[in-house]
């Protein structure tokens, strides 16, 4: 079987049938077509990752921000779980840390979606640009009321 059809029946083995040919330096018999589409696709996924990561945190910190009183341990964990995972992305992908402004400027109006479904706030209550997406990601950083 030619490793591009191994590539439509079962991705699973056309990688490791693609890493083994790598390792053996067989690079004529490589299926580049995919394996170009393949390594743009991981490109889009960790940009995906850090923009879906960033709408979550930025959800929850607005509903920190806009409802003091529900404030909890549980909140607080939910904000520095989304934070250590963009951590560990940006650690892994150092080449995203310049899209990160874009990314929160382009995760905040789900984020604050979310924030106004789980708190029943208007989403009109929530600012438009959101000020404080530079500070997001830090870890002790929290919004004022």
């Amino acid at each position: 079987m030619r490793i591009s059809d191994l590539y439509e029946q079962d991705i699973h083995a056309w990688t490791q049938q693609t890493a083994q040919l790598l390792r053996q330096h067989r690079f004529q018999d490589l299926d580049i077509e995919h394996l170009v589409e393949e390594l743009e696709t991981m490109s889009r996924r960790d940009r995906q990752e850090l923009v879906s990561r960033l709408k979550i945190l930025l959800g929850h910190l607005l509903k920190w921000q806009h409802q003091p009183a529900h404030r909890s341990s549980s909140w607080r964990g939910s904000i520095l779980e989304q934070r250590l995972r963009i951590r560990d992305l940006l650690q892994d992908a150092p080449s995203l840390k310049p899209f990160l402004a874009e990314a929160a400027n382009a995760a905040y109006a789900d984020g604050a979606k979310l924030a106004s479904k789980e708190t029943g706030l208007p989403l009109a209550q929530f600012p438009d640009p959101w000020p404080y997406c530079a500070g997001a990601v830090e870890e002790h950083w929290f919004p004022m009321p």
